[in-house]
């Protein structure tokens, strides 16, 4: 019989909604997990759950961390000057990286695709801000990981859900909107399918790799706005224009690259399937739960 998988030491720079689902999965299989955070209340929303909470600025205990770590997840996003996780943890480091660093990136490196299908190896086109410093975040990664060595992953995602993070919190709370974008389409993941991709490839690490982590059925938004208000018994929430203020700006991002994105390069390589293949399953499961508490991102 195979050997069990140690259990993980995972320091996540970035302890939102993800970057805290990663960690209490590492606890879960019986490793430790830190996470920064440089809201305070946020910090001590995480240690109640038994995560190390860090302040990213508090360098000693980053280092300390750093130390101890088997596995370094960055999840917070890219400002002007790169990533905030390279540039804090790259000076703490020297050779006491671990065995897997993985970076999370984002599908809106690859841009509009007017509804096409996108790869790994296909070429990054982003046009907005954000794409584009989700490009530059993952050369760097990558640059420095090749110059010493390192097991660098780089994951793709595009929009994610999950428990208080979904269209159906939007429309209990009365905040969705409907928007209609024709021809318009994109993928979607569950936050529980990130979690288990990040740690297949924990198991079968590729220095360099580059995986799109989504679900297996890109689908215009409206569709999933009017399956999930059926479902739940709801009327259509208002339709409204992209432009309109009650839209919000993360939001309106999605809307601006149509694009089908495979996820055939993570099953293949990671052996990883997604629990909720499409987001029927993964809204389903969420109606079928009590409504979590809620924390901030």
């Amino acid at each position: 019989m195979p050997s069990p998988a140690p259990a993980p030491s995972l320091l996540v720079f970035g302890g939102g909604y993800v970057g805290r689902a990663a960690a209490l999965e590492a606890i879960r299989r019986g490793g430790r997990a830190w996470a920064t955070s440089r809201d305070a209340d946020r910090r001590q929303a995480l240690a109640a759950e038994g995560i190390a909470a860090l302040d990213p600025a508090d360098h000693a205990a980053l280092k300390a961390a750093l130390e101890q770590a088997t596995a370094i997840l960055v999840t917070a996003a890219p400002d002007g000057q790169g990533c905030p996780g390279l540039r804090a943890l790259a000076p703490l480091a020297s050779n006491a990286w671990p065995d897997w660093i993985g970076y999370l990136s984002s599908t809106a490196v690859y841009g509009d695709r007017a509804g096409g299908w996108v790869f790994e190896d296909g070429p990054l086109n982003a046009a907005a801000l954000e794409g584009a410093r989700r490009v530059r975040a993952e050369r760097d990664w990558l640059d420095g990981a090749r110059g010493m060595g390192l097991t660098m992953q780089i994951f793709r995602l595009p929009g994610f859900y999950g428990p208080g993070r979904s269209v159906v919190d939007r429309l209990r709370d009365g905040s969705a909107r409907l928007v209609r974008k024709p021809g318009q389409v994109f993928n979607r993941i569950h936050v529980d399918d990130i979690v288990s991709g990040l740690f297949a490839s924990m198991a079968r690490p590729r220095p360099g790799a580059a995986y799109n982590l989504t679900d297996d059925e890109p689908s215009p938004a409206d569709v999933v706005m009017e399956w999930a208000a059926e479902r739940m018994g709801l009327p259509r929430p208002p339709e409204v224009q992209l432009d309109d203020p009650s839209v919000s700006d993360a939001m309106r991002r999605f809307y601006l690259d149509s694009k089908r994105v495979s996820n055939a390069l993570a099953k293949a390589e990671l052996g990883w399937r997604p629990r909720y293949p499409t987001w029927r399953e993964g809204l389903a499961a969420l109606l079928d739960a009590p409504p979590p508490l809620r924390l901030a991102s």
